[in-house]
């Protein structure tokens, strides 16, 4: 099958001036925002946006989560020789591509086991990728329960403190020291379904936790 190439060049633009497609499909939870800041924090741009000429400029075909988070960067961008109705297919395909691919769950256990995360957004948002394969028992038959303890809920009639963490690598070093955990936030019930939404590092200690922790650095 002979396959032609369609890009004409690797060109570095401002992002501000990228131009959003209106076909776009793809939304963006907060937590897929989040993530992002941390990957682009700690590695930086390692992969181009993809865009075609217009009479009006560059047109995003992918790429429209990076630009809006970075819109003062110059960013890289591979600028394809497509026309519209070529760039809507790739619109429509780009991802779901991706999505197809399957895993080879103990290797990807291997792969973020060994990785030093600072971000706290990257960290959980690998934390809900693992999660589905412990619940599933390396996808064997036998499903294994991997169950979380609750977290802890604020009450009225408790005295407590609020600890705010300017940075990444700030709430890093807090998790590290107090040996923060995984909980369910939800209070969801045992055996039922569980978006990962509702599984995450815990927000609430009590403070015997904390004095211990202290006093073990003394």
């Amino acid at each position: 099958m002979k396959v032609r190439d369609r890009i004409k060049e690797l060109r570095r633009v401002p992002a501000s001036e990228l131009i959003a497609n209106p076909k776009n499909w793809r939304t963006h939870p907060v937590s897929q925002k989040q993530a992002l800041k941390g990957v682009l924090a700690e590695i930086g741009y390692a992969d181009a946006l993809i865009a075609r000429e217009t009479p009006d400029g560059l047109m995003l075909v992918d790429g429209h989560l990076r630009a809006e988070t970075t819109p003062d960067a110059v960013v890289p961008v591979l600028v394809l020789d497509i026309n519209e109705e070529e760039a809507d297919l790739m619109l429509a395909t780009l991802d779901p591509l991706a999505a197809m691919a399957e895993s080879d769950d103990q290797s990807l256990r291997t792969l973020v086991n060994n990785l030093e995360i600072e971000s706290v957004s990257v960290h959980e948002m690998l934390e809900g990728i693992l999660e589905p394969l412990e619940e599933s028992g390396n996808g064997s038959e036998n499903t294994v329960d991997v169950l979380f303890d609750q977290s802890i809920q604020l009450k009225p009639q408790r005295e407590y403190i609020v600890v705010v963490c300017d940075t990444d690598a700030e709430f890093a070093l807090l998790r590290e020291h107090l040996q923060l955990k995984t909980v369910r936030r939800g209070g969801y019930r045992k055996r039922t379904t569980k978006s990962k939404d509702e599984v995450g590092v815990e927000r609430v200690i009590e403070a015997r936790r904390l004095l211990d922790a202290c006093s073990n650095t003394e």
